[in-house]
C-alpha cells in the first residue's frame, strides 16, 4: 500500500512537472461551451459590421489547439455582434483585391516549416505548380500584400504559433513586433499584467493569469520593444530553460500601432484548456477590437 501511495505521488508531481495537458476533439459540445463563456456584449459598440479573416493554415508544427482556436473567435463575434468571421487555408486569400473585403485578419497558430521559416513559400510549392523561382517571387509579392495591408489602415492579430509564419523575414518581424526564438518546455506560467489599469487587461481585474503552456521567447524586433506590453513572465521562475535567460522580464502579449493599421499579438495559449477561462475569452475579443479600430486604447510603444 505504501509503495503504491508513494507511486502515485512520483507519477502526479511528474505529471504537474511535465505539465502536459491532454488533447481533445474541437466538438460541438466544446464550442457551445465556450460560447456559454463568452462575453455577452462586446467591450465597445462596432462603428460599422466588422468582417474578420481567419487564416489557419499550418506547415510546420501543428498545434492540436488551432481548430479550437478558430472557433473560439468565430464564437466571440457571434455570441458579442463584435464581428462576422471567415475562416480559410487558401494562400491566395493575401491577394491584395482579397485583404480589402476585411476589417482584421487573424493569424492562428500559422508555423512553418523550419529552417527557412516561410509558410507562404512553402504553400505555394505545394498548391501551385510555379516554378522555384516564380514561388519565390510570389510568395514576397503575398508577404508584402499583408503588410501593406496594415500599414495602410488593416488590422492584424498573430495568435502563439503564428508569429513563426514568416519567421525570418525582418518586415513580417518588424510589423508583428518579434520574431519566435524558442521555448523552454510546456509548463505552468504565471503571467502577469504590465500595466494593470491598462483598458485591454480590464479583462483580468488585477490578477495574474496561470495556466500551462509553452513559454515562448522571442528575438529580432522584439528587441526594440517597440509595441506597448500587456503580458510578461518572470523567467527567473521558468523550469528546465536550455540555456540562461539574461532579462528576466519577457514579454507574451501586447499591441502596436503599425502605420495607419493596429496590431495584437497574443502567445497563449497552446492549449484548449486555456480558453475556458472567460477572462482570457474576454482579453482576446478586447484584442481584436482593439485591431479592427473599435476599442481605442493606448497603444504608444514602450521605446518612445
Amino acid at each position: 500500500m505504501k509503495k503504491r501511495i508513494l507511486l502515485l505521488i512520483f507519477v502526479a508531481i511528474n505529471f504537474i512537472a511535465n505539465a502536459q495537458l491532454k488533447e481533445f476533439e474541437c466538438n460541438e459540445s466544446w464550442i457551445q461551451k465556450i460560447k456559454g463563456l463568452a462575453p455577452e456584449q462586446p467591450e465597445v459598440k462596432p462603428q460599422k459590421t466588422r468582417k474578420i479573416l481567419v487564416f489557419d493554415r499550418f506547415t510546420g508544427f501543428n498545434h492540436w489547439v488551432t481548430p479550437h482556436t478558430s472557433q473560439v473567435i468565430k464564437a466571440l463575434g457571434d455570441k458579442s455582434g463584435a464581428y462576422q468571421t471567415e475562416t480559410t487555408k487558401d494562400i491566395f486569400c493575401f491577394e491584395t483585391k482579397n485583404l480589402k473585403k476585411y476589417d482584421v485578419v487573424v493569424l492562428n497558430n500559422a508555423c512553418s516549416v523550419g529552417p527557412r521559416r516561410d509558410l507562404i513559400l512553402d504553400a505555394l510549392e505545394k498548391d501551385t505548380k510555379l516554378s522555384e523561382e516564380e514561388c519565390k517571387k510570389k510568395a514576397a509579392e503575398l508577404e508584402e500584400n499583408l503588410i501593406d495591408y496594415v500599414k495602410k489602415g488593416g488590422g492584424l492579430v498573430v495568435v502563439h504559433g503564428a508569429i513563426v509564419m514568416q519567421n525570418n523575414s525582418m518586415p513580417f518581424s518588424e510589423m508583428v513586433g518579434g520574431s519566435f526564438d524558442y521555448h523552454p518546455p510546456q509548463q505552468t506560467v504565471r503571467l502577469e499584467l504590465a500595466e494593470p489599469e491598462h483598458p485591454l487587461l480590464k479583462a483580468f481585474e488585477g490578477e495574474a493569469f496561470v495556466h500551462v503552456d509553452e513559454p515562448y521567447l522571442f528575438n529580432k524586433a522584439y528587441e526594440k520593444k517597440n509595441f506597448r506590453p500587456l503580458l510578461y513572465m518572470d523567467t527567473d521562475k521558468l523550469e528546465k530553460k536550455p540555456k540562461p535567460i539574461e532579462e528576466n522580464i519577457r514579454y507574451v502579449a501586447w499591441i502596436k500601432p503599425f502605420g495607419k493599421g493596429r496590431v495584437f499579438y497574443t502567445s497563449p495559449s497552446h492549449n484548449a484548456q486555456s480558453f475556458e477561462n472567460p477572462r482570457l475569452l474576454k482579453f482576446v475579443l478586447d484584442g481584436i477590437q482593439y485591431a479592427t479600430g473599435d476599442y481605442k486604447v493606448d497603444d504608444k510603444p514602450v521605446s518612445q
